[in-house]
């Protein structure tokens, strides 16, 4: 039997080293049988020990304290219990996965799929003004969302469950198959977001303003303009030249 449970995580973090998680959130979505998917009864967070003093700037985001952690077990100790759960999973998902990434890593996750429910939304709902978490909330109004459980924000269980109605619709709109490699790509961005063409669609530029976009460090910049040219018939130059596409990319 195939699983039919996809996690949503959240951590907060004390700092941007690989194990500097102070709490971790987790909401499950799950499938039986052939229906729709749903949010579980099964969500938690547990703080983490990051090992080190939490800034005041950090602590006005979280609200999370230096006492909060003392009792609480260090990351290495905390992760494989919730990101590798009996039973397995066929996913891990988060809101702009990459930044989970940074602290969930393989050897953490058993190397577990990873669906982005940023850059999938980008695809369900383009025309949508904003993607945040939260501006897709109440964008969206997700059926059966308790408002209370969703709060507060930038705390890990309520962004975790919040980021879960969104992967629920998503689920319920694509494939599993299909939202895993959306989200093994760039973000598909439905407007230009900066410079004198902001906030016009890809399709409302010359060739040689998408063009421009084709050098931008900003790989979802990047690949959002290339769709646009490919969409037009204008493939990559040395598209074969894998190394280049790499490092463009």
């Amino acid at each position: 039997m195939s699983i039919t449970r996809i996690r949503v995580i959240d951590p907060e973090t004390a700092g941007n080293g690989p194990n500097d998680v102070c709490e971790i959130g987790w909401q499950d979505v799950i499938r039986v049988g052939d229906g729709e998917w749903s949010l579980s009864e099964e969500r938690g967070a547990r703080f983490v020990n990051p090992g080190r003093a939490i800034s005041a700037e950090t602590m006005a985001i979280h609200h999370i304290r230096d006492e909060d952690l003392v009792n609480a077990p260090f990351w290495k100790q905390a992760a494989p219990g919730i990101l590798q759960p009996e039973g397995g999973v066929r996913a891990l998902a988060a809101h702009r996965a990459a930044f989970e990434q940074r602290y969930c890593r393989p050897s953490l996750t058993d190397g577990a799929f990873w669906i982005c429910t940023w850059k999938c939304a980008l695809r369900i709902w383009p025309d949508l003004p904003r993607f945040s978490n939260q501006m897709l909330r109440y964008q969206q109004m997700p059926e059966g969302l308790i408002h209370d459980i969703g709060l507060p924000a930038h705390r890990a269980m309520p962004d975790a469950y919040v980021t879960a109605h969104h992967l629920r619709d998503l689920l319920n709109a694509a494939s599993v198959e299909q939202l895993l490699k959306w989200s093994n790509e760039p973000g598909l961005l439905p407007r230009v977001p900066s410079g004198p063409d902001r906030g016009k669609s890809w399709d409302r530029l010359s060739l040689a303003g998408l063009q421009e976009f084709l050098g931008d460090r900003d790989a979802d910049v990047c690949f959002s303009a290339q769709t646009e040219l490919t969409r037009r018939g204008y493939a990559r130059e040395n598209q074969t030249a894998e190394p280049a596409q790499r490092s463009l990319l």
